[in-house]
């Protein structure tokens, strides 16, 4: 099934590309994406033609910093339904824990997680966001727009309690690493595992000024009624403790049992009532990240073994050459030729 996203995650799409000198109409119809969607809230767009779309506008454009231009002329709206709820939590943490559990109204191929503790920096807490599609295209774009989003409404939600520590990227910068600092206002690591807003934890126990109890429930209840929570699977839970764990001690079965509060073997049960194993999604989980990263980024081999968990590069070398056939540096030049 096609991973769809509300049009109102192209909130300002037409309006930027026409400030920047370029008619948005020829690259709506390469991805065919219908341009009265771009009015219309409700519509539901392919996800996979939205990242694509993104990625052309900054070539088209040569506006390296596209996704952190496009969250500029977008406000809190871009989430659609979701909004009103989140404008109306008690506080920051709540806010961000709803929207992340209702998320797939919004889009189910977009995923919010929200960390007590930074995996980067002490004493501060950490908000993740992720992209998942099957055969994932290059998604920089959007990954700087959805963390661009994620800055901005925050910062609206916990005025002048908001303090950004620092943000992550899981690529090499699209644009000059100071444009970003620049945009974020904190510093900024590339080329790391996840996309993340690191915040103190004084942001997300902020109380949300004016927010309207009533009309929260009035907006829970509506889209509790409208949209149903898809049934998750425990062969996802796995993936997502997967790539929460990858290049870890704690990424074994049990560990990963463990983390969903099952036994192994009622883990082991689940995962062949779905037709899969451990094993299987592991090595699946894996060979995703081993590409993500030589697309992505520019790190060396040695460093990329390790954050895959290898015990060493030949190791890691072997499995590339499984996968996919060829050796991790072939296949980077593979990658960058494609580019």
């Amino acid at each position: 099934m096609t991973a769809m996203v509300r049009s109102s995650a192209l909130q300002g799409y037409a309006t930027l590309m026409h400030s920047l000198g370029v008619e948005p109409m020829p690259l709506l119809r390469r991805y065919r994406i219908p341009a009265g969607s771009l009015t219309d809230d409700d519509a539901l767009l392919s996800l996979r033609s939205c990242i694509h779309l993104l990625e052309a506008s900054a070539q088209e454009t040569g506006c390296a910093d596209f996704g952190l231009r496009l969250a500029q002329v977008q406000d809190i709206r871009v989430l659609g339904p979701l909004s009103i709820a989140l404008q109306n939590a008690p506080t920051v943490r709540e806010a961000w824990d709803y929207t992340a559990r209702n998320l797939f109204i919004h889009s189910p191929g977009l995923v919010l997680s929200v960390h007590e503790k930074s995996s980067l920096i002490e004493g501060a807490s950490e908000m993740t966001a992720e992209v998942r599609l099957d055969r994932m295209p290059s998604h920089k774009q959007t990954i700087d727009l959805c963390l661009a989003d994620l800055h901005n409404i925050t910062r609206l939600l916990a005025a002048e309690q908001y303090e950004l520590r620092a943000v992550t990227l899981p690529h090499k910068p699209v644009a000059p690493l100071a444009v970003y600092q620049r945009f974020f206002g904190a510093p900024v690591f590339m080329e790391q595992p996840f996309a993340a807003l690191h915040v103190s934890q004084g942001t997300l126990s902020a109380d949300l000024r004016g927010a309207n109890h009533a009309l929260r429930k009035i907006t829970e209840d509506y889209l509790a009624r409208h949209f149903r929570v898809p049934g998750e699977s425990v062969s996802s839970r796995v993936r997502l403790a997967l790539q929460h764990t990858l290049g870890t001690p704690q990424g074994s079965k049990n560990d990963v049992a463990a983390l969903l509060a099952l036994h192994p073997r009622t883990l082991q049960r689940h995962l062949a009532a779905e037709g899969n194993t451990f094993e299987m999604i592991r090595e699946e989980t894996l060979k995703e990240a081993a590409l993500h990263y030589l697309r992505e980024t520019e790190m060396p081999l040695g460093q990329l073994a390790d954050i895959l968990g290898f015990s060493e590069q030949s190791a890691m070398t072997r499995s590339y050459r499984r996968w996919f056939g060829k050796s991790p540096s072939a296949l980077r030049r593979e990658l960058q030729v494609e580019k």
